[in-house]
């Protein structure tokens, strides 16, 4: 609850931090925050090149708004946490000069990324129109699976920028690591693959169920599935693909706060 308070007490620092991230980031770039869009449209591209060469199973739904619609919370979570965890770093002079709530600079870099995301879902709209796609009652879960996303990259950013101020190769490293994390989680092909292959068809043996619940521990795993079904399949969101990485996350995301909350006292004199 005093987490909650500091929050809310500094929300108008969060916002003006929010908003000089976005300036700072497009205020020279001829096509301003319209790069925002070109990241998702480029990557949904390239996967549809890719599955012209490899079968990737799409279901009623065209392949590229499929990719397209998984692409965004992953995007979302991939760039909110790597900007997180460099957040405390990139503010160094604002921490030495005056003490407020250090959770304000990560938390301030996820909402820089909800402002990139609204713009994505705008594109996602007109793509379904173009293909067709309506959406059910179900979308009304797709903010709740958004916020879900938040808590997961301020998780990651919270613990990634504590250990950041003193060991600088974890921001460097983390984009990387993240990037692999995008081939464990269905991005490019759907979850209904990895069941078909696991739980169905057996392909690792006695292992098969184990594996899918360790690739279900990846948060991103029920996250993406599920966007897809309230926005795109008119399906509920599978709560069994879910509840692994909520778990994980209800555990590992206190445990990331106190982390932080601790190593912030000697910020400003490290950093």
């Amino acid at each position: 609850m005093a987490a909650l308070r500091n929050i809310i007490d500094h929300r108008e620092l969060i916002a003006v931090l929010a908003w000089k991230n976005i300036t700072v980031r497009y205020k020279q770039a001829y096509l301003g925050i319209g790069w925002a869009i070109i990241k998702p449209l480029t990557l949904m591209l390239v996967f549809s090149l890719v599955r012209s060469f490899v079968t990737i199973p799409s279901g009623n739904v065209p392949y590229s708004v499929l990719a397209f619609a998984a692409l965004l919370p992953w995007i979302f979570f991939q760039e909110s946490a790597s900007e997180g965890v460099l957040s405390i770093v990139g503010n160094a002079a604002l921490i030495r000069k005056i003490y407020f709530p250090r959770e304000v600079f990560p938390i301030s870099s996820i909402v820089t990324k909800v402002v990139e995301l609204a713009i994505n879902m705008l594109v996602l709209a007109v793509l379904m129109w173009w293909s067709g796609i309506v959406p059910s009652a179900q979308i009304v879960w797709a903010p709740l699976i958004i916020l879900y996303t938040m808590f997961v990259a301020l998780m990651i950013a919270l613990l990634g920028a504590a250990i950041n101020v003193y060991y600088r190769d974890v921001g460097a490293a983390l984009p990387v690591l993240l990037s692999l994390l995008m081939y464990a989680s269905p991005v490019i092909y759907p979850l209904d693959l990895v069941k078909e292959k696991l739980l169905v068809h057996r392909a690792a043996g006695q292992w098969s169920d184990a594996l899918y619940a360790l690739y279900t521990l990846n948060p991103l795993a029920g996250i993406i599935d599920s966007f897809q079904n309230v926005v795109l399949r008119q399906l509920p969101p599978d709560f069994g693909a879910l509840l692994p990485g909520m778990l994980l996350v209800a555990v590992m995301f206190p445990l990331s706060y106190l982390f932080f909350k601790r190593a912030e006292t000697y910020f400003a004199d490290v950093i």
